[in-house]
C-alpha cells in the first residue's frame, strides 16, 4: 500500500508534483496517466526514493520513504527503459541485481520458462534485442515476489504473445492482493488490467477513480470515449 500526501516538487521554481495526494491500495492495479511532463516520472521516482520531494511525505506500508530505505525491498520496479551493462550476462546481471538487494530470488526458474529467456540466459546484454531486454526487465522486478510493483510501460518492445504472458501475469499478481502501478499509453490495456484510474495534468490529480467511476463522471459511455474525453479536457484546459 502507498500514501501520498501533498507531494510537491519544484525545478527552477516550476512545480513538477503540486500537492499531489494519492493512495494505492492492496489488490488494486492502478494506471497512472498524464501528458508528457504531467509529473508521472516524478511522482515514480519519489516513491523509489531517487528524487526527494521539497514537501510532503510518502508511506510505503506505514514506512515513511524518507527514514527508511528497506521499504525498497517491498517494491519490484519495470521501468520503460532499463540501463544494463553490456557485458554482462543475462543470468549475471540477475545476480547483480540479487547482491545489490541483499536477497535471493524467489521465482526465476518459473519466470525464466514464462518468458523462454533459458536459451538465452548465458548471453551479454548488447547481444538482446530490445524486446529481450525487456524480459530480462520483467524478470528482474518479480522475481523477489514483492508486495508492491510499479511497472512503467511494461509490453513496450515485447512480441504479442509476450505481452500476452506478462499481462496475465499482472493480472495474477493483482489477485494474489499486489499493489500494482501502471503506466500505459494503449488504452485497451488500461481497460484490460487497471481498476482505477489516476490522471494527473502539470503535477495536479485531474481525476481519481475506478473506470467505471470515470466513465460515469465523462459522461461516455465506452471506456475508450472516457479517456479521450480527458485528453480533450486537457487541451481544452491548456488552451484556455
Amino acid at each position: 500500500m502507498i500514501n501520498l500526501n501533498q507531494l510537491r516538487k519544484c525545478y527552477s521554481h516550476i512545480p513538477v508534483l503540486d500537492n499531489l495526494s494519492l493512495h494505492f491500495g492492496y489488490g488494486r492495479t492502478t494506471a497512472l496517466l498524464g501528458p508528457n511532463g504531467s509529473g508521472k516520472t516524478t511522482l515514480i521516482k519519489s516513491i523509489l526514493g531517487l528524487v526527494k520531494p521539497d514537501s510532503g511525505t510518502i508511506h510505503v506500508s506505514g514506512t515513511a520513504v524518507s527514514n527508511d530505505g528497506s521499504y525498497r525491498r517491498q517494491i519490484g520496479y519495470m521501468p520503460q527503459v532499463a540501463r544494463y551493462p553490456d557485458n554482462l550476462t543475462i543470468r549475471e546481471v540477475l545476480g547483480m541485481i540479487s547482491e545489490l538487494r541483499e536477497e535471493e530470488p524467489k521465482r526465476l526458474h518459473e519466470l525464466f520458462k514464462v518468458f523462454e529467456l533459458l536459451p538465452h540466459a548465458e548471453k551479454n546484454m548488447k547481444s538482446l534485442s530490445g524486446g529481450t531486454r525487456q524480459k530480462v526487465s520483467a524478470v528482474a522486478a518479480m522475481m523477489f515476489d514483492a508486495p508492491i510493483l510499479i511497472l512503467d510501460e511494461p509490453t513496450a518492445g515485447l512480441d504479442p504473445l509476450m505481452a500476452r504472458r506478462l499481462k496475465d501475469l499482472i493480472i495474477t499478481e493483482k489477485a494474489r492482493e499486489k499493489t500494482i502501478l501502471l503506466t500505459t499509453h494503449i488504452v485497451a490495456e488500461i481497460e484490460e488490467l487497471a481498476d482505477d484510474i489516476a490522471f494527473i495534468l502539470e503535477g495536479s490529480l485531474l481525476f481519481h477513480g475506478s473506470k467505471s467511476e470515470l466513465q460515469h463522471a465523462t459522461g461516455q459511455q465506452s471506456f475508450e470515449q472516457a479517456v479521450s474525453s480527458l485528453q480533450k479536457n486537457v487541451t481544452f484546459r491548456r488552451a484556455a
